[in-house]
């Protein structure tokens, strides 16, 4: 299939288009190759020839599964355990034994753009260190909602189930013995890890309003991607999520600055997070 190597500008401009009003994100200039990687075997199977082609037949509904595939296929990002590891380290450092203070019994994280399952499962493994290590602390419960756009990313993380190599990816083996079971060459996250985890489909762009509210909202390496007036939009509905006091967890190269001032910046030596403002 000859597809994108040579994308015309209009169609280029036509699918920067298509994907900015279905899911926000925001293509700039020259990164035709983006569509040519994620889209060449898709569209190869599917018997499309070209860009043009792919947006007709999205418009036409034919086939109707279509544009849920290119959707998925041009937002699925990498991530790993405990990527960046400052986010994981102030939960245990500074947010928990805060709550713990504080006295708090239960707490709702949200993991936005949770993609193949690793944040939340992360954050739920970063909780039972935590609890395993303090010898008193109010932390009886905690919920974790993981919410992405892309529902064959949610059903892989519905299953908890990772191979050696993504496995490897953030995961010591002492931790792997610890919350992990394995099953020949795959494996599977411990039941008490899990539990905590429901995942559900979420477009950012839509209201947030059937989640409820949260004590922590993780949204990292995802900002990136979206026009300034949408980083605005959603930020300041985060804000709305929150309980008060909240935190809220961006990427290392994110920011709210310039986008939203809801939130202050809290510096620790784990790193830089923020904090729903009085």
């Amino acid at each position: 299939m000859s597809m994108t190597k040579n994308i015309a500008p209009e169609d280029y401009r036509k699918f920067k288009g298509f994907l900015e009003k279905a899911c926000g994100i925001t293509l700039g200039e020259g990164k035709q190759y983006l569509i040519v990687s994620r889209l060449t075997k898709l569209l190869r199977n599917e018997g499309v020839s070209s860009v043009s082609e792919l947006l007709t037949a999205i418009e036409l509904g034919q086939p109707q599964y279509l544009r849920d595939f290119v959707i998925d296929a041009m937002t699925t990002n990498e991530t790993s355990w405990f990527r960046d590891r400052s986010p994981f380290e102030a939960l245990a450092t500074d947010v928990f034994p805060l709550w713990d203070k504080e006295k708090k019994r239960q707490c709702k994280i949200w993991s936005a753009a949770c993609s193949s399952g690793q944040e939340p499962y992360t954050i739920s493994i970063a909780l039972s260190e935590y609890k395993a290590i303090t010898t008193v602390t109010t932390l009886n419960s905690a919920s974790i909602i993981a919410t992405d756009i892309s529902a064959s990313m949610l059903q892989e993380a519905k299953q908890a189930e990772y191979d050696e190599n993504i496995v490897g990816r953030g995961i010591s083996s002492k931790r792997k013995q610890q919350f992990f079971k394995q099953n020949g060459g795959r494996w599977i996250v411990a039941d008490d890890i899990r539990k905590r985890v429901s995942f559900k489909e979420q477009n950012l762009l839509s209201s947030y309003d059937s989640l409820g509210k949260f004590d922590i909202i993780f949204c990292r390496n995802v900002l990136i991607y979206f026009a300034a007036e949408r980083k605005t939009d959603i930020l300041n509905r985060m804000a709305r999520a929150l309980n008060p006091g909240g935190f809220l967890f961006l990427g290392a190269s994110e920011t709210v600055m310039g986008y939203s001032d809801a939130f202050e910046m809290k510096r620790s030596a784990s790193g830089v997070y923020y904090r729903l403002k009085d």
